[in-house]
């Protein structure tokens, strides 16, 4: 191969399963490496063979530590890989907590479909262990911001600050002199912990994500919440939150904090039923006592309010199953966020027929999830092999999401110092990719190309 090459290896024409690979005539780097989530016929991805040869990889390179960028790292260990895993430090430790309770989940979702007879699979088998979790964790490697890794001799990647959650990166690979830009997934202005993402350096070829790439963020609305969790408590019923385990539960927490501190709703028990999600928020106190380029500098108020968290944990599975009939009202928050798997999945079966009982989704739903069915407004949702019926109200607080929107990723890239020769615009549906790529177009007047999964393009 003459100079460099990209293949679109993920996160290609859908939102979830991100993965990138970097090649030149010496070296070969995986930029994410992801687990498809939402539809089954993405799902089923994952236990196809891989695109990739594991064993050749110099190294692979993370821009953060959620499923649906980390979430194969274990298999292509599995399979082969000993290199480095690149990223920072505070990925490190997040990505720790979420492949090892990744690996349990699958574990425990081949066990009961085993026991239920609803799997098609005579076993079903988990798509990893504890077990290539425990050989994946030496690999990761932290990186600092700023600071240029040399990975081979024609390969070295840059790590700077994305805004999205604690640890989070944009991704500048310099390979066989050609530099490619990978936002990974960007961040807002207002996250109440994180500074907003940094100007993006110079590169030759984008890599942009475009969840919210055909849409504009409403205003925050605090009343939706707190509204939706003063109906529920009023007519005798429990909050439920679906909520991802790293950075959303924390700032679900911490709002919730805010309304209830300041009188806006009820004082009732809140009860987040994670053991990730406890881990995940001890990372970010510890981070708070850092002095770290990604955080705010105005973190009085936010280290105050972490402190002060009257959050009752629930690390045990049998405290977990004491929560789906709460008894009396409660707020419970649960992983997953997406309602995809995780201990939410059984709080949703017992809870979703009960008429008093309230189910508030705070972010992004990918297509084919529970919570996207939820959202759209379906009367039935499937569960463990069963219809469960849907009486519960559903609240979409769409405010939570910490993903820039269109306008915001437009602006964001409008602050590189030079243009690139091109954008390429993935980790969106279809529709969402393609709006952002005629905005970017249009407004900045750069060529701005939706890759098909699976395409090749050279670089430089």
């Amino acid at each position: 191969m003459d100079g460099s090459a990209l293949t679109f290896l993920g996160a290609a024409g859908t939102v979830t399963g991100s993965m990138f690979l970097v090649e030149t005539e010496e070296t070969q780097v995986a930029v994410e490496a992801g687990l498809y989530q939402g539809l089954a016929d993405l799902r089923r991805r994952n236990w196809a063979a891989l695109p990739l040869v594991a064993d050749r990889l110099a190294a692979v390179v993370l821009s953060h530590a959620h499923l649906d960028h980390c979430g194969q790292v274990p298999r292509l260990v599995r399979e082969g890989f000993r290199g480095p895993v690149i990223c920072t430090a505070e990925t490190a430790e997040l990505a720790t907590i979420v492949l090892r309770d990744s690996a349990h989940l699958q574990e425990e979702d081949a066990r009961l479909a085993n026991e239920g007879g609803y799997s098609k699979h005579r076993p079903a088998l988990p798509l990893y262990d504890e077990a290539d979790v425990a050989r994946t964790i030496p690999l990761l490697s932290p990186a600092e911001f700023g600071a240029w890794t040399d990975l081979t001799s024609d390969t070295r990647v840059r790590l700077d600050p994305a805004g999205h959650i604690l640890g989070s990166a944009t991704v500048l690979l310099e390979a066989a002199g050609t530099r490619t830009l990978f936002s990974g997934d960007l961040g807002r202005g207002h996250h109440p912990i994180l500074r907003a993402p940094a100007r993006p350096p110079a590169a030759q070829t984008v890599v942009v994500e475009s969840t919210y790439g055909d849409r504009t963020h409403p205003p925050p609305d605090p009343e939706v919440l707190a509204g939706a969790v003063r109906r529920t408590i009023g007519r005798g019923g429990s909050v439920l939150i679906p909520a991802f385990a790293v950075d959303r539960s924390e700032l679900v927490l911490l709002e919730l904090h805010r309304l209830m501190s300041g009188g806006s709703i009820p004082d009732v028990p809140i009860y987040l039923d994670s053991p990730m999600a406890l881990s995940a928020l001890s990372v970010y106190r510890q981070a708070l006592r850092s002095d770290s380029a990604q955080l705010r500098p105005e973190l009085g108020e936010v280290r105050k309010a972490l402190d002060e968290l009257h959050v009752r944990g629930v690390p045990d599975a049998a405290g977990s199953t004491r929560l789906n009939r709460p008894g009396s009202p409660c707020i419970v928050i649960s992983a997953s966020g997406m309602a995809s798997g995780g201990r939410v999945v059984h709080h949703l079966a017992h809870q979703l027929p009960d008429t008093r009982n309230c189910v508030v989704l705070t972010g992004y739903q990918a297509v084919g999830t529970r919570g996207r069915q939820l959202l759209e407004g379906v009367r039935h949702v499937k569960i463990h092999g069963r219809y469960v019926p849907v009486r519960a109200e559903i609240v979409d607080v769409p405010s939570f999401s910490v993903h820039a929107d269109a306008a915001e990723i437009v602006d964001w890239l409008g602050q590189a110092p030079e243009r690139p020769d091109v954008v390429y615009v993935v980790h969106g549906e279809p529709a969402a990719s393609a709006s952002l790529a005629v905005r970017i177009h249009d407004e900045l007047g750069w060529t701005a190309v939706v890759p098909r999964h699976g395409e090749r393009v050279r670089l430089g």
